[in-house]
């Protein structure tokens, strides 16, 4: 494997906003009653927030704030891992 290709394996930025997409699209095709309706959103809200706060944890000021903002990310993707089972 090229450097070119392991650096897009690890390209985190790109991979959580392609989580973020294909997390909307599972959402459209999910029925629409007043039991999933709440949990869509809920999925959501949490599935694209990972994306949005990996780009702030990358921006971290210090190690500290780094490991939060991670911490952060970690959380929300438990939370919509939950949802999904």
């Amino acid at each position: 494997m090229t450097n070119i290709n392991n650096n897009k394996k690890w390209d985190l930025e790109e991979r959580t906003a392609k989580f973020g997409e294909n997390i909307i699209l599972f959402c459209k095709k999910v029925p629409r009653n007043p039991i999933t309706i709440p949990l869509i959103t809920q999925l959501v809200k949490a599935g694209t927030s990972v994306g949005a706060n990996y780009c702030e944890a990358d921006d971290a000021e210090s190690k500290k704030d780094f490991r939060h903002k991670i911490g952060i990310v970690k959380k929300n993707h438990a939370n919509q891992s939950i949802l999904l089972e």
